[in-house]
């Protein structure tokens, strides 16, 4: 282990038994349905990292050019000495910034559910901020989590949690004032939430988004089913379902889903499932929001709105929330 990278494990996300709790219950629903977070092993890991160089993929690539106009803002706001906490840190690279922007942060602590990821990215940039505590913790961000002393106890230092890519959009919309409720509870009243959030758009640049021509989001969502194939004992043949997205104009979200490509019964360990033509499993929702609606939201959880930065097409934002 690098010296000064204290890492914590706490929620083994390659836990067969809770892994296959889940896929029992999903696929035992009217609509069914595996959760999202499975997405992230390894190798899904490194398809996401794919998914954000695509051309219809504009999330990333319109988020960092929002935080290279905006962050010399949000640094002379939160100021120096900042402890840093960032979910679903992934490889790294938007945290560079912020960290280049601030003045003298203290430490950072990044929170992922795959551990190759977390700890290759912590050690690049251990390497590159050598003075920065990092403390890294393995684990799902829904469960909860025992923070470090940095984040877990009350000091003179402004505490920052850094939540981009828009992955709030992945929640349901009471989940989604729950978890910023969470947040809201790691908190002092004046410390900050800087979280990117994807915006309504006409629906084209949606659907395109999650359907790029390459096929990596296809692949990405197809991989849930390769871990199950080389997990347990099945049948499960991930090559007869067939990726699509959708836009739900109604709840205004993308929805990715498995379509079986033909009439078959599923087995998983001993228990059956039938599945027919065109029947699929729900995998993920995408919600996108306007920004007065979000801006409720972060009310609802303890929140005022300081600041929100958009790109001049409005197809993403970044928002400066601080805890009242």
């Amino acid at each position: 282990m690098m010296a000064n990278l204290n890492v914590k494990r706490q929620v083994n996300v390659n836990n067969n038994d809770e892994f296959l709790k889940d896929i029992l219950t999903g696929f035992s629903e009217r609509q069914k349905r595996l959760p999202c977070k499975y997405f992230y092993d390894e190798r899904g890991s490194h398809l996401f990292d794919e998914i954000c160089k695509t051309e219809e993929y504009y999330h990333t690539r319109t988020e960092l050019k929002i935080l290279d106009d905006a962050l010399p803002t949000i640094a002379g706001m939160i100021g120096p000495n900042a402890d840093i906490l960032e979910f679903g840190s992934g490889a790294g690279i938007k945290i560079r910034k912020l960290i280049d922007a601030l003045e003298t942060p203290r430490s950072y602590c990044p929170i992922d559910i795959s551990e190759e990821i977390l700890l290759h990215s912590s050690r690049k940039l251990k390497k590159h901020y050598p003075e920065l505590l990092i403390h890294p913790i393995v684990a799902d961000y829904l469960s909860p989590i025992d923070l470090h002393d940095t984040f877990a106890t009350e000091s003179e230092h402004r505490k920052l949690v850094f939540f981009p890519g828009s992955t709030i959009s992945n929640f349901d919309l009471p989940e989604a004032i729950h978890f910023l409720k969470h947040i809201r509870s790691l908190l002092t009243a004046g410390d900050v939430l800087l979280i990117g959030v994807d915006l309504l758009k006409p629906e084209p640049i949606l659907l395109a988004a999650y359907n790029d021509r390459t096929g990596v989001t296809a692949a990405f969502n197809r991989n849930i089913l390769d871990r199950i194939a080389a997990t347990y004992q099945t049948n499960l043949e991930p090559g007869l379902f067939c990726h699509r997205a959708i836009y739900n104009a109604e709840k205004h979200r993308i929805e990715m889903h498995l379509v079986s490509t033909c009439e078959q019964t599923v087995e998983v360990e001993g228990e059956s499932f039938h599945f027919r033509k065109l029947e699929s499993i729900h995998t993920e929702n995408s919600y996108k929001f306007s920004l007065e609606g979000f801006r409720m939201m972060g009310m609802n959880a303890g929140f005022d709105q300081t600041a929100v930065f958009t790109d001049e097409e409005s197809l993403f934002s970044v928002h400066y929330l601080t805890a009242h």
